[in-house]
This record gives C-alpha cells, sequence and structure tokens, in this order.
C-alpha cells in the first residue's frame, strides 16, 4: 500500500504499534483480529457465533484445538480500548436465539477481547497458556475511505461524477445530477445550498447500495454508515461540476473543498492509525449470492470492491522490526456468507466464485508474503438439506423458516411455517457466472429465520449451527494456539 500519510503521523502510529508488540512479545500474547465486510454481509452473525462457540465450547471438527481437547476455556474479560464501544455479544444472542431474528447491522466499531486459555500442542513447549483474542468489528464501507486520502477534492468530485455514467447509473443519478448543475463552486458559500447538495448525493449513494448494485463502492462510506457522525459538517459535503483546480476564498466550492479535507484528517486517518493498522489478521465476508443474483454488473462492483479492500491493507509477513514498529497484517481470509442458502452440492462452486472475484488481489498479497484463504460457510446455519420433486424430477433443496412477507414466486410466507425451497444451482465454471451465465434474478433466496435453539437440560445455552466457521477459526488463530 502506497503511504498515506506523513512520516510524523506514521510515527506516531509506530510508538503504538512497540508498545503493544512489546506488550504481546514479553508479557501476554496477543492477537488483534480484524472482522470486516460491506453492507448486509454477516458481520454481526459472525462474530457473535465466534464468541459463542469459543465461550460455550461446542464440537469444532476443523479447529484443531477444540478437536484435540486443547482448549480449555475462554471467557470474555474488558476490552483493552476504553474508547471504543463493546461489540454487544448479549443482545447480538438474545436476538439470534430468544427472538429468532437477525441482529442489526454493523454500523460503527465496536470491539471484545477473549482470554483463551489452551494447553500448548507439545514440542518444546508444554503446558497451560493463554491468548488474549481483540476482535474489532467495523464496516468495510469505511476501508474504501483510505482510497480519498491521496485525493484531491477536485479529483475526487470528477471521479465520482464520471462513475455516473456506468450502466444502470444515468436514472439513478439524474435527481443529483440535475441539483449540481444549478450550483456554482464560485458563488459565495451558503449552507442551506451545501446541506440540500450533500442530501441529493446521500440519496444517490442509498439509491445505489437499495438498486442493482448493491455493493456500491463510492464513498465516503460514512455517508451511508455516519455512526456517531450523523449530522456533523464534515459529513456535509458532496462533489461539484465546473471546478476550477485552486477555489475562490468564501465560494461554496472552497466550504465543500475544507470539508472534504476535514473528513480525511480527522475521520479517515485516525481509524487508519488508531484500528486499521493494527490488525494483526482479518477477515473479510462478502455477500456473493445477493451479488450473483443481482447480475454481472453487481459482481463486477463487487470485484472491484473487493481489489479495494485488500489495497488498504498493509500485508506481508511479519519481521521482529516490523512486528514492533510497523505490523503486518499476516493472513487474510475472505468467506462467502450465507452459504446454508444453497444445497451443500453448490458450496464448492461458491468457494470457487469467490476465489475467481479476488484472484487478483490474492496473487499480489501472495506476494508480499502473507497468507489468503476463502471460503463458503454460514455462520448461523439458517436451513438444512432436503429434497423437492418437480415433476419427475428431484430437485436438492433447502428447508427452513422464511421471514414474514418473503415470497417465492406466488407463495408469501408467514414467517412461522416452514418452507423447501429449491434456490437454484451455481455453473461448475465460475468465469461462466461473471460472464452473464445467471440472468438477474434467477435464483431463490428468500430471508430465513435463525434456527430455533434451546438450553440443554443444564440450562446451557444451546447450540448454534454452522457451516465452517470451524474451518475459519483455523486459519485465523488455530496456529496462535499450538
Amino acid at each position: 500500500m502506497p503511504p498515506l500519510f506523513d512520516y510524523a503521523a506514521q510515527a506516531g502510529s509506530a510508538i503504538k504499534a512497540f508498545a503493544e508488540a512489546s506488550s504481546d512479545l514479553l508479557i501476554q500474547p496477543t492477537l488483534r483480529l480484524g472482522v470486516t465486510g460491506l453492507a448486509r454481509s454477516g458481520k454481526t452473525v459472525f462474530t457473535t457465533a465466534l464468541i459463542h462457540h469459543l465461550v460455550e465450547g461446542h464440537a469444532l471438527p476443523a479447529f484443531e484445538p477444540a478437536q484435540a481437547g486443547r482448549l480449555r476455556r475462554a471467557r470474555l474479560v474488558p476490552q483493552p480500548d476504553d474508547d471504543v464501544p463493546r461489540f454487544p455479544f448479549e443482545e447480538n444472542f438474545a436476538a439470534l436465539t430468544e427472538a429468532r431474528r437477525w441482529p442489526g447491522s454493523t454500523d460503527r466499531i465496536s470491539q471484545f477481547r477473549l482470554a483463551i486459555e489452551y494447553e500448548r500442542a507439545g514440542g518444546w513447549r508444554t503446558g497451560p497458556a493463554t491468548l488474549m483474542l481483540d476482535v474489532v468489528d467495523y464496516p468495510g464501507e469505511w476501508l474504501l475511505d483510505l482510497a480519498l486520502v491521496d485525493q484531491s477534492y477536485v479529483a475526487w468530485s470528477r471521479a465520482t461524477i464520471a462513475g455516473t455514467r456506468r450502466a444502470g447509473r444515468a436514472e439513478i443519478a439524474a435527481p443529483w445530477l440535475a441539483l449540481m448543475q444549478e450550483l456554482d463552486p464560485a458563488a459565495p458559500l451558503d449552507e442551506v445550498l451545501a446541506e440540500r447538495a450533500a442530501n441529493a448525493f446521500k440519496a444517490y449513494l442509498g439509491a445505489l447500495r437499495a438498486g442493482a448494485e448493491s455493493v456500491a463502492t463510492t464513498p465516503p462510506g460514512r455517508f451511508l454508515m455516519p455512526g456517531d457522525l450523523a449530522g456533523s459538517p464534515m459529513l456535509t459535503f458532496a462533489p461539484l461540476d465546473r471546478l476550477e483546480e485552486s477555489q475562490v476564498p468564501g465560494s461554496l466550492g472552497a466550504l465543500m473543498e475544507r470539508r472534504f479535507e476535514a473528513y480525511k484528517s480527522k475521520v479517515v486517518e485516525p481509524f487508519f492509525r488508531e484500528h486499521f493498522q493494527r490488525v494483526d489478521r482479518q477477515i473479510v465476508l462478502v455477500d456473493v449470492l445477493s451479488a450473483v443474483d443481482s447480475g454481472s454488473a453487481a459482481l463486477a462492483e463487487l470485484e472491484e470492491a473487493l481489489d479495494a479492500v485488500l489495497l488498504a491493507f498493509r500485508i506481508g509477513r511479519n519481521s521482529l522490526l516490523s512486528r514492533f514498529f510497523a505490523p503486518r497484517a499476516d493472513r487474510i481470509m475472505f468467506a462467502a456468507t450465507k452459504a446454508d442458502h444453497l444445497h451443500q452440492s453448490s458450496h464448492d462452486r461458491l468457494d470457487a466464485l469467490l476465489r475467481l472475484l479476488v484472484s487478483r488481489a490474492m496473487r499480489r498479497t501472495e506476494a508480499a508474503g502473507a497468507r489468503v484463504g476463502t471460503v463458503a460457510l454460514a455462520s448461523v446455519r439458517a436451513t438444512r438439506e432436503t429434497t423437492v420433486h418437480d415433476g419427475g424430477e428431484v430437485l436438492r433443496a433447502v428447508s427452513g423458516t422464511p421471514e414474514a412477507g418473503e415470497h417465492v414466486g406466488d407463495e408469501v410466507f408467514d414467517g412461522l411455517s416452514e418452507a423447501a425451497v429449491f434456490p437454484g444451482e451455481l455453473p461448475a465454471d465460475p468465469q461462466a457466472v461473471l460472464d452473464g451465465a445467471v440472468p438477474p434474478g434467477s435464483f431463490r433466496f428468500p430471508r430465513f429465520r435463525p434456527p430455533p435453539v434451546r438450553p440443554d437440560a443444564l440450562g446451557r445455552p444451546g447450540h448454534l449451527p454452522q457451516i465452517r466457521l470451524d474451518r475459519a477459526m483455523q486459519f485465523l488463530i488455530g496456529d496462535r494456539l499450538t
């Protein structure tokens, strides 16, 4: 990744990294795991399921420390950063198991710490040990903002306006572009006009997200997920047309430029220094199936987004010096979520499609010395596999409880009754999917409710079923529990 900030800023990050690495290597082993993904990719569910399985000690066949009986216990302990909200595990777990509803989306950064006690695998080190696992959960849209740091307001405005010429965007962008044509960047600054322009631009971004390009990557990411910045002047700016390279002092263009620069310096750069740069391992969750069902344009947008996300990471193999002064993420996993919406016979195809989408980024990452993995998973499995008969044909289907109001064809579900659904099958050749072999709307992906989970005879929380969550855990943290 090219340098984003001046040497003074990087020096501050290095000092913080040095202090943390010293504590890690000399006092208490710690692993910092980042969990991110674009909207509706299942970040909150993944993080909740991860805590649940580690704390409750459920069977995890692909997670070697648990399978070998070396995992003694894991417990939530106070998190290390007092200025970061705690991840609301208990609230999310209750939503999944008691209300049988999916928890709300990640719209701000949060964190938790697990103390994982285990027995060492042997060799020259034996006996009990403890790993502190710090997990930071944050919206993937915030990562895309890192590309803004090296852009000027004029360059960003021109690139964003040029983006409206992509296929399918003209109609969506029309209201915003019409207003923008009325605005003169050299006119005296006007707060009311600035707010109107910002609101029209945010409406455009929201329409992109709600339309076929459900993974739209146009920054700023905080405009749709403002967190605690909602209503801030730093989120009240927009691109302008007919800009000169230098803005007239006191003009509308100068106001927009100033707020754009404030957004970079007070929002984007602190996030990079204080949170993102400190990540040791990273998982990026991807809703591939929604993109497939939206068509080739959405898949192309997703491929571009994943490449941009990976460009943001500081990646590579850590040396002793880099561990102390400039830690890098040495393992990154991409996970295609909601695998339970497909029959298991299509899971390998889903993984292959994801690998194709990130292949360019994977080559770049592996060349830097980092390990990259992919997996098709369901952090919480909401369906079971079954078959349905269609005339004389037997179709491989999934069965679960669709949410109220969901429909397949003319059938509308009430949120209480189970239904068997044939979702469709992915082509064996993933390139065929990118080439448009799957017309938009070909799949049947109703939103299923979480599965019923009941406490056991001793009153302990029930087991949340999963698909390959344990494989992801092994890749991300298994080697640190040996």
